[in-house]
């Protein structure tokens, strides 16, 4: 942004981040607490439903790449109202149609405008704070993780009062609507590299060094995390017996563990170096889940969110701050091919549930984990022998 930006745009323009990333996570994590009732309604099996859910990682997959483009050309704002409206658009469809069919197109579209927020709103963060970009986007995430936490609380709550999932996610209008009216008066600085992309050399830029490899690192954790998000409350109960309200309540738990390790993370980070935290985090979290869905010990699933926590923003920051140019483009591929992964995780879960059992398909997530282990160890030692990532 530009160096005469003024403390209060750079103010409002931060908390409109946040809110952002609130009603990303509250309107993306609704899915999970209404599965098993959207399940019950429709009489559908695992399958049928994971190909519902692939509609919105499909979604956000396309828009993740198409926002960063855009992004370039026409300014973030422009980005950030439009994923409002998809929102708007998307719900009102889930909410109302009854062929799975329709309800695919629908998250279809809710993927596109989630897609569209991920983009627009890390973008504006690691423009508007760039000295600080870690701590902002972990904090950032603060909010994705409170909005994750209450969304299976409501929606627990909702259900506990015979209100359908459908009604449900007609709640959630509102906090879009509001997330809209903001961004429209919002006031954008306008990003040195607007206009400044060439289609023809995005490849070139987006996939020198070792960029692939935090593509692949960030593609299969948001396939462990989607996929645990989306599964573990069906999971719970119908693997370990759970109640609606126990269910949705870890569910809960999972996100207020992402909540406190962001709120905490960005510290940590800044003093471990990007890479190494997350080499960390991505032992700890593949421990937990293993051990969470093949021993006594529930309550590391949960756990496993702590861990979780910092990957994702910690990825943006390495990205931006190893690759200050055409960043926005860059963070719309490394945002692709986490929708990829988001695309992928509950989708493969359903299917292999469908064949070998639910525990199994479930624990596909201990695959997704492990490879995203391999990746950032690569990363990391490339780090310290010095090469250029």
């Amino acid at each position: 942004m530009q160096t005469k930006t003024s403390k209060n745009t750079i103010l409002l323009l931060t908390a409109g981040c946040f809110l952002s990333f609130f009603v990303f996570g509250f309107t993306d994590n609704l899915k999970g607490p209404t599965l098993p009732a959207m399940i019950a309604e429709l009489n559908i099996n695992y399958g049928t439903s994971g190909n519902i859910f692939f509609g919105q990682y499909f979604g956000f997959l396309i828009t993740s790449f198409i926002a960063g483009l855009l992004a370039d050309r026409f300014g973030l704002k422009t980005v950030l109202v439009i994923a409002g409206l998809l929102l708007v658009v998307g719900v009102t469809g889930y909410s109302s149609f009854q062929s799975a069919v329709w309800l695919g197109i629908s998250l279809f579209l809710i993927g596109l405008g989630l897609g569209a927020i991920e983009l627009g709103a890390n973008a504006a963060i690691v423009e508007a704070h760039p000295e600080k970009r870690g701590l902002f986007l972990n904090l950032m995430a603060v909010m994705h993780g409170l909005g994750s936490l209450l969304a299976p609380l409501f929606a627990g709550w909702l259900l506990s009062i015979n209100v359908t999932w459908r009604g449900i996610y007609r709640w959630d209008i509102a906090l879009i609507l509001l997330f809209i009216f903001l961004f429209s008066f919002v006031r954008f600085p306008k990003s040195k590299e607007q206009n400044s992309i060439d289609f023809k050399h995005i490849a070139q830029i987006a996939f020198k060094g070792d960029l692939p490899w935090f593509y692949f690192a960030i593609a299969f954790y948001v396939a462990a995390e989607i996929g645990m998000s989306s599964w573990l409350v069906t999971f719970l109960q119908e693997i370990r017996g759970a109640s609606v309200a126990s269910s949705t309540q870890t569910l809960s738990l999972f996100f207020a563990m992402l909540m406190l390790g962001r709120l905490g993370g960005g510290f940590v980070v800044q003093r471990l170096g990007y890479l190494r935290a997350i080499l960390f985090a991505s032992i700890g979290s593949l421990v937990c889940i293993a051990a969470g869905i093949f021993t006594d010990f529930s309550f590391l699933l949960p756990t496993t969110g702590l861990f979780f926590s910092i990957i994702f923003p910690t990825f943006t920051a390495a990205v931006s701050v190893d690759h200050p140019e055409n960043t926005n483009s860059i963070l719309g591929i490394l945002f692709t091919f986490a929708g990829l992964g988001g695309l992928i995780g509950p989708w493969v879960i359903a299917w292999v549930s469908d064949l070998l059992g639910l525990q199994l398909g479930f624990s596909v997530g201990i695959i997704f984990a492990a490879l995203m282990l391999v990746a950032v160890y690569i990363l990391e030692k490339g780090k310290r022998n010095g090469k250029n990532t």
